[in-house]
């Protein structure tokens, strides 16, 4: 069935609950989510609310709830013209950032520096989209740029409370783009109990109307304050729950499926450990020809090397494509940060991609 039909799927729900009993309604996928929380509202069972999570996938909307309730975050404007952006960017002042309104994964963000690169950069995003969401014609955001390093928290909302899990420090690449190259979990990151991080987490989310499951949320530690960026009505992408189990020992997994169902999680002591995830890039645009991963001699800290790609893919980096650009992962376990940055610099030279440019890629600078 047309699972992103909220009416039909509801139907099918129900007759299924009578045949066998629902006791959660969870969905990981990003699009779906809304739905999944329909569902849920409409059998009674625990749910993040279906106004609330659809406040989360529309970005303009989201900024909106956390205007009315004072979530510190960036000025932002949702525009239909590159006429629009230019004038919504010169009253913010630039730098701004250019944005889809309902896509996820950095997925078309670019940083523009003056008013010369916003045309490019403007097209660029609104050209970014995902096959099973409609086009918005004002589906383009232009937002003032937050400083400072950005993290993502991962986070148990039960009953509109919130419960912070944990904290990945996102490492970003391909400037002005904000592609997603990698992410660290510490088990007892600091940001995990400071207090202004904590408040203005709960803040989002009560601004929302958030009431329960699992969100990820991402926020920029800027020089006056923490500000949100954004919060998701899911666990985080691009594998980090996983990289956050092999630091904490949690399966976070299982905790979004008993929070389905009205459980809230229970907040244990944590290892002193680091886990860290990074994603391998080419240079340039290429078709591979061989991709070859050779494990003898790894440090211990290295956990596993994921090939990605084979023979004959075509690969081109961002802006042509946002994660479908990476050929290998390569993820680490250590005490510290820097000791997963270190064994993640060997374990580099053990992964060798071979391929054939492209006679349309740009030259690298």
């Amino acid at each position: 069935m047309d699972t992103l039909d909220a009416a039909a799927t509801i139907r099918a729900a129900v007759e299924l609950n009578e045949r066998l009993g629902i006791r959660g309604v969870l969905s990981y996928d990003e699009i779906r989510v809304p739905v999944a929380a329909a569902v849920a509202e409409a059998l009674g069972l625990p749910s993040g609310g279906a106004e609330a999570v659809v406040a989360c996938r529309d970005k303009a909307l989201t900024r909106q709830k956390f205007a009315a309730a004072e979530v510190p975050q960036p000025r932002s404007y949702a525009v239909s013209s590159v006429e629009e952006a230019a004038a919504r960017a010169a009253s913010i002042g630039y730098p701004v950032v250019v944005k889809p309104r309902a896509l996820a994964g950095s997925m078309g963000v670019a940083l523009v520096e003056d008013p010369e690169a916003l045309p490019t950069a403007y097209a660029s995003t609104r050209s970014a989209e995902f096959s099973e969401l409609p086009r918005l014609e004002d589906g383009v955001l232009i937002e003032s740029f937050a400083d400072g390093p950005e993290i993502s928290i991962d986070a148990a909302c039960h009953d509109g409370t919130v419960y912070p899990l944990f904290v990945a420090r996102k490492k970003t690449g391909f400037a002005p783009y904000f592609e997603e190259v990698g992410h660290v979990v510490s088990a007892r990151d600091p940001l995990l109990e400071d207090p202004e991080i904590v408040r203005v987490l709960q803040a989002a989310h009560s601004a929302l109307g958030l009431s329960t499951l699992m969100t990820h949320t991402e926020i920029r530690l800027t020089s006056t304050g923490p500000k949100v960026i954004e919060v998701n009505a899911r666990l985080g992408g691009d594998l980090i729950p996983y990289t956050a189990q092999l630091a904490t020992g949690v399966d976070y997994g299982t905790v979004a499926a008993r929070l389905a169902e009205g459980i809230c999680p229970t907040l244990d002591e944590l290892p002193e450990r680091t886990a860290q995830i990074d994603f391998l890039y080419p240079v340039t645009d290429l078709v591979v020809d061989t991709l070859e991963v050779t494990e003898g001699g790894l440090p211990a800290e290295v956990h596993r090397i994921i090939p990605l790609v084979g023979p004959g893919r075509t690969l081109r980096i961002p802006p042509r494509e946002h994660v479908r650009g990476r050929y290998a992962v390569v993820i680490t376990v250590a005490q510290t940060p820097e000791a997963c940055d270190e064994a993640r610099a060997v374990a580099e030279k053990h992964v060798q991609l071979a391929g054939t440019p492209l006679d349309d890629a740009p030259p690298v600078v």
